[in-house]
Protein backbone atom coordinates (compact mmCIF):
# COMPACT_ATOMS: atom_id res chain seq x y z
CA UNK A 1 0.00 0.00 0.00
CA UNK A 2 2.68 2.45 1.04
CA UNK A 3 4.82 1.54 -1.97
CA UNK A 4 1.93 2.31 -4.32
CA UNK A 5 1.42 5.70 -2.72
CA UNK A 6 5.12 6.53 -2.85
CA UNK A 7 5.14 5.66 -6.56
CA UNK A 8 2.25 8.06 -7.21
CA UNK A 9 3.87 10.72 -5.06
CA UNK A 10 7.07 10.38 -7.09
CA UNK A 11 5.10 10.88 -10.31
CA UNK A 12 3.52 14.02 -8.86
CA UNK A 13 6.93 15.33 -7.79
CA UNK A 14 8.15 14.75 -11.35
CA UNK A 15 5.18 16.78 -12.60
CA UNK A 16 3.47 13.82 -14.24
CA UNK A 17 -0.30 14.02 -14.62
CA UNK A 18 -2.27 11.72 -12.30
CA UNK A 19 -5.77 10.69 -13.36
CA UNK A 20 -8.48 10.52 -10.72
CA UNK A 21 -11.78 8.73 -11.29
CA UNK A 22 -15.12 10.41 -11.97
CA UNK A 23 -18.44 10.52 -10.16
CA UNK A 24 -19.35 7.36 -8.27
CA UNK A 25 -22.68 8.18 -6.63
CA UNK A 26 -24.11 9.72 -9.77
CA UNK A 27 -22.81 6.83 -11.86
CA UNK A 28 -24.67 4.42 -9.57
CA UNK A 29 -27.83 6.42 -10.24
CA UNK A 30 -27.11 6.52 -13.98
CA UNK A 31 -26.85 2.72 -13.99
CA UNK A 32 -30.26 2.33 -12.40
CA UNK A 33 -29.59 2.18 -8.64
CA UNK A 34 -32.29 4.03 -6.70
CA UNK A 35 -31.12 6.88 -4.50
CA UNK A 36 -32.60 7.21 -0.99
CA UNK A 37 -32.34 9.33 2.16
CA UNK A 38 -28.59 8.71 2.20
CA UNK A 39 -28.35 9.78 -1.47
CA UNK A 40 -25.89 7.07 -2.65
CA UNK A 41 -24.67 5.98 0.77
CA UNK A 42 -26.56 2.70 0.99
CA UNK A 43 -26.02 1.96 -2.72
CA UNK A 44 -22.80 0.12 -1.88
CA UNK A 45 -25.03 -2.85 -1.07
CA UNK A 46 -25.22 -3.20 -4.86
CA UNK A 47 -21.63 -4.41 -4.76
CA UNK A 48 -21.39 -5.84 -8.27
CA UNK A 49 -22.58 -2.60 -9.90
CA UNK A 50 -20.21 -0.54 -7.76
CA UNK A 51 -17.31 -2.86 -8.53
CA UNK A 52 -17.97 -2.52 -12.25
CA UNK A 53 -18.00 1.27 -11.97
CA UNK A 54 -14.57 1.24 -10.32
CA UNK A 55 -13.29 -1.18 -12.94
CA UNK A 56 -14.63 0.99 -15.75
CA UNK A 57 -12.78 3.98 -14.32
CA UNK A 58 -9.54 2.00 -14.08
CA UNK A 59 -9.94 0.85 -17.67
CA UNK A 60 -10.60 4.47 -18.68
CA UNK A 61 -7.23 5.49 -17.23
CA UNK A 62 -7.89 6.34 -13.56
CA UNK A 63 -4.94 5.76 -11.24
CA UNK A 64 -6.89 6.69 -8.11
CA UNK A 65 -10.37 5.31 -7.40
CA UNK A 66 -12.62 6.70 -4.67
CA UNK A 67 -14.72 4.63 -2.28
CA UNK A 68 -18.46 5.20 -2.24
CA UNK A 69 -18.31 6.45 1.36
CA UNK A 70 -18.96 10.16 0.88
CA UNK A 71 -22.54 9.75 2.10
CA UNK A 72 -22.39 6.64 4.28
CA UNK A 73 -21.32 7.97 7.68
CA UNK A 74 -23.41 6.80 10.62
CA UNK A 75 -25.26 10.15 10.64
CA UNK A 76 -26.21 9.70 6.99
CA UNK A 77 -27.26 6.08 7.42
CA UNK A 78 -29.43 6.97 10.42
CA UNK A 79 -31.58 9.08 8.09
CA UNK A 80 -32.51 5.90 6.21
CA UNK A 81 -32.82 3.71 9.32
CA UNK A 82 -29.56 1.95 8.46
CA UNK A 83 -27.24 3.03 11.27
CA UNK A 84 -26.79 -0.59 12.37
CA UNK A 85 -25.52 -1.41 8.88
CA UNK A 86 -22.58 1.01 9.08
CA UNK A 87 -19.88 -1.67 8.97
CA UNK A 88 -21.61 -3.79 6.32
CA UNK A 89 -22.24 -0.91 3.93
CA UNK A 90 -18.82 0.66 4.27
CA UNK A 91 -17.00 -2.67 4.14
CA UNK A 92 -18.75 -3.41 0.85
CA UNK A 93 -17.83 0.06 -0.44
CA UNK A 94 -14.14 -0.57 0.20
CA UNK A 95 -14.35 -4.19 -0.95
CA UNK A 96 -15.78 -3.12 -4.32
CA UNK A 97 -12.78 -0.87 -4.94
CA UNK A 98 -10.35 -3.59 -3.85
CA UNK A 99 -12.00 -6.18 -6.10
CA UNK A 100 -11.85 -3.81 -9.08
CA UNK A 101 -8.07 -3.53 -8.55
CA UNK A 102 -7.78 -7.30 -8.47
CA UNK A 103 -9.85 -7.74 -11.61
CA UNK A 104 -7.79 -5.10 -13.38
CA UNK A 105 -4.57 -6.73 -12.13
CA UNK A 106 -3.33 -3.29 -11.09
CA UNK A 107 -1.50 -3.18 -7.77
CA UNK A 108 -0.47 0.40 -8.54
CA UNK A 109 -4.03 1.78 -8.28
CA UNK A 110 -4.64 3.86 -5.15
CA UNK A 111 -7.86 3.59 -3.17
CA UNK A 112 -8.99 6.94 -1.77
CA UNK A 113 -11.34 6.72 1.19
CA UNK A 114 -13.93 9.48 0.84
CA UNK A 115 -14.62 11.49 4.01
CA UNK A 116 -17.08 14.39 4.17
CA UNK A 117 -19.10 16.62 6.46
CA UNK A 118 -22.29 15.82 4.58
CA UNK A 119 -25.55 15.73 6.53
CA UNK A 120 -28.95 14.51 5.30
CA UNK A 121 -30.53 16.69 2.62
CA UNK A 122 -34.34 16.84 2.44
CA UNK A 123 -35.96 15.72 -0.81
CA UNK A 124 -36.24 18.63 -3.21
CA UNK A 125 -33.43 20.60 -1.55
CA UNK A 126 -29.88 21.28 -2.74
CA UNK A 127 -28.05 21.43 0.60
CA UNK A 128 -28.66 20.26 4.16
CA UNK A 129 -30.87 22.23 6.52
CA UNK A 130 -28.73 24.87 8.29
CA UNK A 131 -30.79 24.12 11.43
CA UNK A 132 -29.85 20.45 11.34
CA UNK A 133 -29.33 20.20 15.10
CA UNK A 134 -26.21 18.01 14.94
CA UNK A 135 -23.84 18.95 17.77
CA UNK A 136 -20.16 19.58 17.22
CA UNK A 137 -19.25 16.59 19.42
CA UNK A 138 -21.52 14.26 17.49
CA UNK A 139 -20.16 15.44 14.17
CA UNK A 140 -16.59 14.93 15.41
CA UNK A 141 -17.37 11.39 16.60
CA UNK A 142 -19.09 10.68 13.29
CA UNK A 143 -16.09 11.85 11.26
CA UNK A 144 -13.55 10.02 13.44
CA UNK A 145 -15.47 6.76 13.16
CA UNK A 146 -15.49 6.98 9.37
CA UNK A 147 -11.87 8.12 9.05
CA UNK A 148 -10.58 5.26 11.19
CA UNK A 149 -12.77 2.72 9.40
CA UNK A 150 -11.37 3.80 6.04
CA UNK A 151 -7.79 3.78 7.29
CA UNK A 152 -8.05 0.37 8.96
CA UNK A 153 -9.80 -1.39 6.08
CA UNK A 154 -7.53 -0.87 3.11
CA UNK A 155 -7.68 2.75 1.92
CA UNK A 156 -4.35 4.20 0.84
CA UNK A 157 -5.31 7.84 1.38
CA UNK A 158 -8.12 9.85 2.92
CA UNK A 159 -9.73 12.24 0.47
CA UNK A 160 -11.75 15.06 2.04
CA UNK A 161 -14.64 15.79 -0.28
CA UNK A 162 -16.75 18.92 -0.58
CA UNK A 163 -15.04 20.93 2.11
CA UNK A 164 -17.02 24.15 2.16
CA UNK A 165 -18.83 24.58 5.47
CA UNK A 166 -16.73 26.56 8.00
CA UNK A 167 -18.67 25.18 10.99
CA UNK A 168 -18.14 21.53 10.00
CA UNK A 169 -14.75 21.34 8.30
CA UNK A 170 -12.54 21.25 11.37
CA UNK A 171 -14.07 17.97 12.54
CA UNK A 172 -13.26 16.37 9.19
CA UNK A 173 -9.67 17.61 9.04
CA UNK A 174 -8.99 16.56 12.63
CA UNK A 175 -10.48 13.12 12.03
CA UNK A 176 -8.39 12.62 8.90
CA UNK A 177 -5.24 13.63 10.77
CA UNK A 178 -5.92 10.96 13.41
CA UNK A 179 -6.05 8.29 10.70
CA UNK A 180 -2.30 8.75 10.03
CA UNK A 181 -3.00 8.37 6.29
CA UNK A 182 -1.97 10.85 3.57
CA UNK A 183 -4.67 13.52 3.20
CA UNK A 184 -5.94 14.99 -0.06
CA UNK A 185 -8.33 17.88 0.57
CA UNK A 186 -10.99 18.87 -1.97
CA UNK A 187 -12.81 22.19 -1.57
CA UNK A 188 -16.08 23.19 -3.27
CA UNK A 189 -16.75 26.74 -4.41
CA UNK A 190 -19.09 28.93 -6.43
CA UNK A 191 -18.87 32.35 -8.02
CA UNK A 192 -20.92 35.32 -6.89
CA UNK A 193 -22.87 37.40 -9.40
CA UNK A 194 -19.86 39.72 -9.54
CA UNK A 195 -17.32 36.92 -9.99
CA UNK A 196 -16.02 36.62 -6.43
CA UNK A 197 -14.96 33.15 -5.29
CA UNK A 198 -17.21 31.98 -2.47
CA UNK A 199 -17.66 28.85 -0.40
CA UNK A 200 -20.14 26.44 -2.03
CA UNK A 201 -22.72 26.90 0.75
CA UNK A 202 -26.02 28.52 -0.22
CA UNK A 203 -27.22 30.16 2.97
CA UNK A 204 -24.34 32.66 3.27
CA UNK A 205 -21.86 34.34 0.94
CA UNK A 206 -18.60 33.29 2.58
CA UNK A 207 -15.34 34.23 0.84
CA UNK A 208 -13.38 31.13 -0.14
CA UNK A 209 -10.31 32.59 1.58
CA UNK A 210 -11.89 32.05 4.98
CA UNK A 211 -12.46 28.38 4.15
CA UNK A 212 -9.23 27.55 2.28
CA UNK A 213 -6.96 28.84 5.06
CA UNK A 214 -7.57 25.67 7.08
CA UNK A 215 -4.95 23.83 5.00
CA UNK A 216 -2.23 25.82 6.76
CA UNK A 217 -3.08 24.10 10.06
CA UNK A 218 -2.74 20.50 8.83
CA UNK A 219 -0.26 18.30 6.99
CA UNK A 220 -1.96 18.07 3.59
CA UNK A 221 -0.30 16.17 0.73
CA UNK A 222 -2.63 17.42 -2.01
CA UNK A 223 -5.32 20.11 -2.11
CA UNK A 224 -7.69 21.21 -4.82
CA UNK A 225 -11.09 22.17 -6.14
CA UNK A 226 -13.86 19.60 -6.61
CA UNK A 227 -17.64 19.45 -7.09
CA UNK A 228 -17.40 22.91 -8.58
CA UNK A 229 -18.48 24.30 -11.95
CA UNK A 230 -15.68 24.25 -14.53
CA UNK A 231 -15.96 28.02 -14.95
CA UNK A 232 -15.15 28.63 -11.28
CA UNK A 233 -12.11 26.35 -11.04
CA UNK A 234 -9.30 28.64 -12.23
CA UNK A 235 -10.27 31.54 -9.98
CA UNK A 236 -10.65 29.13 -7.06
CA UNK A 237 -7.19 27.69 -7.63
CA UNK A 238 -5.68 31.17 -7.45
CA UNK A 239 -7.24 31.68 -4.03
CA UNK A 240 -6.14 28.26 -2.80
CA UNK A 241 -2.56 28.97 -3.89
CA UNK A 242 -2.43 31.76 -1.30
CA UNK A 243 -2.55 29.11 1.42
CA UNK A 244 -1.12 25.95 -0.17
CA UNK A 245 2.03 25.47 -2.26
CA UNK A 246 1.83 21.69 -2.72
CA UNK A 247 0.36 19.57 -5.55
CA UNK A 248 -3.03 20.67 -6.87
CA UNK A 249 -5.97 18.56 -7.96
CA UNK A 250 -9.17 19.40 -9.82
CA UNK A 251 -12.31 17.33 -10.28
CA UNK A 252 -15.37 19.40 -11.20
CA UNK A 253 -19.01 18.40 -11.33
CA UNK A 254 -21.44 18.98 -14.19
CA UNK A 255 -25.21 18.92 -14.40
CA UNK A 256 -27.63 19.73 -11.60
CA UNK A 257 -28.88 18.45 -8.27
CA UNK A 258 -32.21 18.25 -6.52
CA UNK A 259 -32.11 15.72 -3.69
CA UNK A 260 -31.90 12.78 -4.01
CA UNK A 261 -31.15 12.70 -7.75
CA UNK A 262 -28.65 14.15 -10.20
CA UNK A 263 -29.82 15.83 -13.40
CA UNK A 264 -27.69 14.68 -16.33
CA UNK A 265 -29.38 16.84 -18.99
CA UNK A 266 -26.68 19.52 -19.16
CA UNK A 267 -23.53 17.54 -18.39
CA UNK A 268 -20.42 18.85 -20.15
CA UNK A 269 -19.22 16.83 -23.13
CA UNK A 270 -15.99 14.81 -22.61
CA UNK A 271 -14.02 16.73 -25.24
CA UNK A 272 -15.05 20.07 -23.75
CA UNK A 273 -13.91 18.89 -20.32
CA UNK A 274 -10.60 17.85 -21.87
CA UNK A 275 -10.13 21.43 -23.12
CA UNK A 276 -10.62 22.76 -19.60
CA UNK A 277 -8.22 20.12 -18.27
CA UNK A 278 -5.52 21.30 -20.69
CA UNK A 279 -5.92 24.79 -19.25
CA UNK A 280 -5.72 23.56 -15.65
CA UNK A 281 -2.53 21.64 -16.39
CA UNK A 282 -0.97 24.89 -17.64
CA UNK A 283 -2.06 26.47 -14.36
CA UNK A 284 -0.06 23.90 -12.42
CA UNK A 285 -2.59 21.18 -11.66
CA UNK A 286 -1.12 17.69 -11.08
CA UNK A 287 -4.24 15.54 -10.57
CA UNK A 288 -7.44 15.71 -12.65
CA UNK A 289 -10.67 13.73 -12.56
CA UNK A 290 -14.38 14.29 -12.29
CA UNK A 291 -17.12 14.50 -9.70
CA UNK A 292 -20.92 14.30 -9.89
CA UNK A 293 -22.32 13.81 -13.37
CA UNK A 294 -18.99 12.89 -14.95
CA UNK A 295 -18.45 9.36 -16.24
CA UNK A 296 -15.78 6.91 -17.44
CA UNK A 297 -16.10 8.53 -20.88
CA UNK A 298 -14.97 11.84 -19.39
CA UNK A 299 -12.04 10.22 -17.61
CA UNK A 300 -11.01 8.39 -20.79
CA UNK A 301 -10.83 11.72 -22.61
CA UNK A 302 -8.77 13.39 -19.88
CA UNK A 303 -6.41 10.42 -19.71
CA UNK A 304 -5.34 11.17 -23.29
CA UNK A 305 -3.47 14.17 -21.88
CA UNK A 306 -0.89 11.97 -20.15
Amino acid sequence: MEAAYEAVKKKIDENDLIILDGGVGTELQFRGIEMDETWCGSASLNTQVLEQIHLDYINAGAEVITTNTYASSRLMLEAAGLADSFEEINSKAIFAAQEAKIQAKRDDILIAGSLSHRLPIPDGAKQSDPKHGVSENRLRENCEEMAMFLAENGCDIIILEMMYHPDRMLSVFEAAAKSKKPIWAGFSTRLSDTGLVLSFMDEDDIPFESVAKIVKDFNIDVAGIMHTDVNAVSKSLKVLRNFFDGPLMVYPDSGGWVSPNWDFDKVIQPRQLKSFAEKWIKEGVNIIGGCCGLSPNHIREIAQLK
